[in-house]
């Protein structure tokens, strides 16, 4: 949410403050701003390989510049009703947003040719439309200067092709959560208030530099999630972890959490059905009550941190969590075994194996025939205490680490504390 919202404050603000009068910057401040932000969030999209972000600043600028160009010889600041900056304005309301819902849905590539060259080539073609349809003619240019000061509003279709653009644009990012989704649908906000007031001047060249710098903020929120979340999960990583760990005060409680026999599951159903149990765990991590908050550590392993809470306190918590993942149930979305060929023996090894991990394998594929769709696991917690006279989060992860070893030691599924060495076992049964 915070992907999507701050933007939208950010655009709130700079309208207020440009239409409530109490920051008046000058014309050429404002256009070096949209420069300014035009040329540092290239350099910044060019640097972090984001070439949807460059080509969406190239779209921006190139219509700035054609609004501005065919309108250069107006003097009010303001688009004529006809006239061949009427015609730049009704080309880019129709073209922006187009552009804009493509490089949407074009999927990331980087700087390769091959993804470079499509987008290029459409954006040239589209700037020598634009150029054909908007070439000055004199008699038209002269009627133009007589109705300067009214404006026509905008048409039909530029209302409807930024409506469209904007319910995409909003639909993609509540589906997947991406700041370059949240980026190209305030920028299209801004260009839309830019155009509705007239497209050129000081009030809507400042919108398109708005626009400009969301969508490089877009770029510096990308690398945040990149380096603070974990792309699988979406739960936060290792870094932000260790992160909160330098801002927590005693007491708190870690709770260090694993899921059983995992590497099995992934021999057993491959890779992509790992991701699929990982994804399916940390939602359920992401929803753990107690005032806790999920980390994946890496691989299997996730961390909960409870701030201002001790072991007492959370082991109602932990069990309650403990059992919705044990009662979760995975719909596979492929295949549920390894299709890829193994020998002639392949089926006997399977029996042999089936045979010697035993219960435990059957209850991680809770089926009895092959062609069973549903996967369900378990997870060990171990959980620890900060201590008053030594309050070290490293000693509090080493204390929840083994008594997660100690859980998995005494048939998994179950939650160990660091103050007792052992504590009474679920009903439920362990599986891998």
């Amino acid at each position: 949410m915070k992907s999507l919202l701050t933007p939208g404050i950010c655009l709130l603000a700079v309208a207020a403050l440009l239409h409530t009068g109490l920051v008046a910057p000058s014309t050429t401040l404002i256009t070096y701003a949209f420069y300014t932000a035009s040329i540092a969030g290239l350099l910044l999209a060019w640097r972090f390989h984001s070439s949807r972000i460059f080509f969406a600043l190239l779209v921006l600028f190139l219509a700035q510049q054609a609004i501005s160009y065919f309108s250069s010889s107006l003097t009010s600041g303001r688009v004529p009703a006809s006239g061949p900056g009427s015609t730049a304005l009704a080309a880019v309301g129709l073209l922006l947003p187009l552009n804009f819902v493509l490089l949407s849905l074009h999927k990331e590539r980087g700087f390769s040719f091959s993804s470079v060259a499509p987008p290029s080539i459409l954006l040239f073609v589209q700037s020598v439309i634009v150029g054909v349809l908007c070439r000055p003619q004199p008699l038209a240019a002269a009627r133009a200067l007589h109705h300067v000061a009214s404006p026509a509003p905008l048409p039909f279709a530029t209302l409807l092709a930024f409506a469209a653009a904007g319910v995409m644009l909003l639909t993609r990012f509540l589906l997947f959560h991406k700041p370059v989704e949240s980026g190209l649908l305030w920028a299209l906000a801004a260009c839309f208030l830019s155009l509705c007031f007239g497209g050129v001047g000081r009030i809507p060249t400042a919108y398109f530099a708005a626009a400009a710098f969301i969508l490089a903020g877009a770029i510096v929120e990308t690398s945040y999630l990149l380096a603070y979340h974990d792309e699988l999960t979406t739960l936060p990583s290792r870094r932000a972890f260790h992160d909160a760990l330098l801002r927590l005060e005693p007491p708190y409680s870690i709770a260090m959490l694993d899921i059983d026999h995992f590497k099995r599951c992934n021999d057993n159903y491959g890779h992509d059905t790992g991701d699929q149990v990982l994804r399916m765990v940390a939602s359920r991590l992401v929803r753990v009550t107690g005032g806790g908050k999920a980390y994946r550590c890496g691989g299997e392993e996730f961390a909960i941190v409870f701030p201002g809470k001790t072991t007492s306190e959370v082991l109602d918590h932990l069990e309650k969590l403990r059992a919705t993942i044990e009662a979760s149930k995975l719909h596979l979305r492929g295949p549920e075994r390894r299709q890829e060929t193994r020998g002639p023996d392949r089926r006997n090894q399977r029996g042999r194996g089936r045979s010697q991990t035993g219960h435990a394998i059957r209850q991680l594929s809770r089926a009895a025939s092959p062609a069973s769709t549903e996967l369900s696991v378990t997870a060990s917690i171990g959980v620890a205490t900060s201590r008053r006279e030594n309050p070290s989060a490293e000693e509090v992860i080493q204390a929840a680490d083994k008594a997660l070893y100690r859980a998995k030691a005494a048939g998994r599924n179950r939650i160990e504390t660091a103050a007792a060495r052992r504590r009474t076992r679920s009903q439920a049964a362990g599986i891998a």
